[in-house]
């Protein structure tokens, strides 16, 4: 507050000089003085925490540490809070999914509920613009709550030269030392690139390229049957795209559980999405227009040919810990450069941390978010604590993919005698009445004490309705418990009881 009132009486006094001072403009001027004496960190001032990484697990750690009452630095390079995520990643793209989703409903469903107009088309720069407008609210949004906290945020590369001194290259090349006791690696993630393709963001582009082409591609090609490759591939497939998937494995989103997994490919392929499986790619061809690509059976076999306007790689995600000088104070990683840590996020190096994307576990915002939280619990004395195998995870298509838990294939080579119970929404009120109704609800529970071990839903909003088993398996429950609460009708939830009734007994619509 002091160096606040110090830079906005030594505005007043310079404008004053000009002859210009008005109290907004003494304000708009201190206010860039006060930003930046909070910007750049000064190498003599020690923080208890530092923090190199401004995405979910970096911000959010930050946040929690300044609310600990920890003197808290957060450094990060891109010049824009919120990292891969609400930059590049999960908030535009699910901006653009559901700005397709409102032009295909549109085009496909409106006319079913009495919605008519003469024509529709999508204007491609508005939605594009729609997209830019959320990311920029909410970074700027992270920004506010850093300023609310009374968090340092140093924009800038940061990189160790000792377990207690980082290193900042700022956006114009100046360098400055921030030293802190605690140090965490927060660092994400970046696109894993393939052999022999060159991503140039144009053609051949990652998931950042393909958030920002500027017109239709009439054929894209994805490589990787994932979830962004899915998501990425049902923006451009609504929007008019022939959207062909590769995919070197033999189902797509290996993760999930089979049954479901079977059931969501038939829901894409009915979208119009097609499938290559048992797949991969050997040439790419660029001298051309458009791209060729080469491919053949994963096991090998005869080569074909497959053209493309653009080609997304959404081939997975790797580790960004190279150049951060782990290698200079002795910090452990893997092969594929994740840092090893223990329970308590700390690395071999005392004092050096590391959460989210960098450490093994899912590569995914809310994980990061968790891990943050946790290790700066820790740092504080404090207990902390993140069950991996509690994290849900959701595919943001249409319908949604949801689930947390085990799947049944897990749970079979566990050795668990279990019970499954499974309810379509074709039988759910809510979903008929609002012509919505493909999916459905499948529990898996231990036979013995009806706990449930698994939840996976394929159902429009089944990120949102996922949460109550989320609840329900945090806190060991069992398909009973569920099935005895009393759920609103009519409501999509209401799905979610009836499997559980399923599972332990019986359920009543069908």
């Amino acid at each position: 507050m002091a160096m606040a009132s110090f830079a906005r009486r030594k505005a007043y006094l310079l404008l004053s000089r000009k002859g210009s001072a008005s109290s907004s403009d003494a304000f708009k001027y201190s206010y860039s003085l006060t930003n930046f004496s909070r910007g750049f960190a000064s190498g003599s001032d020690e923080n208890d925490v530092v923090i190199i990484g401004g995405g979910p697990g970096g911000y959010v750690a930050a946040i929690k540490a300044a609310q600990l009452g920890l003197k808290t630095t957060c450094i990060e390079k891109r010049g824009a809070l919120g990292g891969t995520c609400l930059n590049v990643g999960c908030i535009p793209s699910k901006a653009l999914l559901h700005s397709s989703h409102m032009y295909h409903e549109a085009i496909h469903s409106f006319a079913n509920h009495g919605v008519k107009f003469p024509s529709v088309e999508v204007d491609l720069p508005a939605m594009m613009a729609q997209k830019d407008k959320a990311v920029s609210n909410l970074t700027r949004g992270i920004e506010g709550l850093f300023k609310k906290n009374k968090v340092t945020y140093v924009k800038g590369y940061g990189k160790f030269i000792s377990p207690s001194e980082v290193s900042v290259e700022g956006p114009e090349g100046e360098n400055t030392v921030v030293k802190g006791k605690h140090i965490i690696v927060a660092t994400g993630s970046d696109v894993k690139s393939l052999p022999g393709i060159t991503i140039d963001e144009k053609r051949i582009v990652s998931s950042t390229g393909a958030l920002a082409l500027s017109e239709i591609p009439k054929k894209l090609v994805v490589i990787g049957a994932g979830y962004i490759g899915l998501e990425m591939g049902s923006v451009w497939g609504r929007l008019g795209s022939e959207v062909t998937v590769v995919e070197f494995a033999s189902d797509i989103v290996p993760t999930m559980d089979g049954e479901i997994r079977k059931q969501f490919q038939r829901s894409l392929e009915k979208q119009k999405m097609k499938f290559m499986l048992k797949t991969k790619v050997v040439g790419v061809d660029t001298s051309g227009d458009g791209v060729k690509l080469t491919i053949e059976p994963a096991a090998g076999g005869e080569q074909t040919t497959l053209e493309a306007d653009v080609v997304l790689v959404s081939a997975g995600r790797t580790p960004f810990t190279a150049g951060l000088g782990l290698d200079k104070i002795g910090v452990e990683t893997d092969k594929v450069g994740r840092i090893l840590v223990n329970e308590r996020f700390v690395s071999n190096v005392p004092g050096v941390y590391a959460i989210g994307d960098v450490i093994p576990g899912p590569m995914l915002a809310h994980k990061a978010e968790e891990d943050g939280v946790a290790c700066v619990e820790f740092i504080a004395g404090k207990h902390g604590h993140v069950d991996y195998d509690k994290v849900p995870g959701v595919v943001y298509t249409h319908p949604e993919v949801a689930s947390v838990g085990k799947t049944e294939e897990q749970v079979k080579e566990l050795g668990i005698a279990y019970r499954v119970g499974k309810f379509p929404f074709l039988a759910n009120s809510r979903a008929k009445a609002i012509d919505d109704a493909e999916g459905i609800v499948k529990i898996v529970a231990d036979k013995e004490t009806d706990k449930i071990l698994g939840v996976h839903i394929m159902a429009p909003n089944a990120g949102e309705l996922i949460h109550e088993a989320v609840l329900a398996i945090n806190y060991d429950a069992s398909s009973e418990d569920i099935a005895r609460v009393c759920h609103a009708h009519p409501t999509m939830s209401e799905a979610l009881k009836e499997a559980a009734m399923a599972t332990y007994d019986k359920p009543i619509h069908i």
